[in-house]
């Protein structure tokens, strides 16, 4: 049985001169020893037969990349075969992907007739807010479109808690009777 040696310098040979018995001679021996080492790695008869063919392929056209000093052939070639069987697996998750995955569709593009009807809508609750006495805009104001909490709004006004409860519950009526007697203004 050859030794490692033997098998690197086989591998010389097939990158300086292109030798076809030394090619024959490494497919014969790696060959079924890859694809066994890649059956045990989870990969299908199938599948380990195309990398391992691949990786002889790969040894017939880089053995110049081969460097007996850094790795011996047997080294080289079953990394080579990892490396493969990995890039496969990965292109394989990525092909996986289902176009018709809702998350991956782009949001519908809004209906013209109700991004019309929003625009008009904010216009007109807008204007209804200029109507609000000061103090009730204040808090409408802090609590929706600032974000505060009731508790916040107190604390950063001064005002007692039920006042400010009491100030957004006076405007939201308030804003309401505005907007039911706006006919541009529909409701719903």
């Amino acid at each position: 049985m050859a030794n490692a040696q033997y098998f690197s310098d086989l591998i010389v040979k097939v990158a300086a001169e292109r030798d076809k018995a030394a090619f024959v001679e490494l497919f014969d021996h790696f060959a079924p020893r890859l694809k066994g080492y890649l059956m045990k790695q989870g990969a299908d008869n199938a599948v380990a037969e195309e990398v391992a063919q691949d990786v002889m392929v790969t040894l017939w056209r880089k053995a110049d990349l081969f460097d007996p000093g850094k790795s011996s052939a047997s080294t080289w070639l079953f990394r080579i075969a990892r490396n493969r069987r990995i890039d496969r697996l990965r292109r394989q998750k990525t092909a996986e992907l289902n176009p018709d995955e809702p998350a991956l569709q782009p949001a519908p593009l809004p209906d013209v007739a109700d991004e019309m009807d929003a625009r008009l809508r904010e216009t007109r609750v807008r204007a209804a807010l200029e109507q609000l006495p000061e103090d009730q805009r204040q808090v409408v104001r802090l609590a929706f479109f600032i974000g505060q909490s009731h508790s916040e709004i107190a604390d950063q006004t001064g005002l007692p808690l039920g006042t400010v409860k009491s100030r957004i519950r006076l405007a939201f009526g308030r804003l309401r009777q505005l907007l039911e007697t706006d006919a541009a203004v529909d409701v719903d």
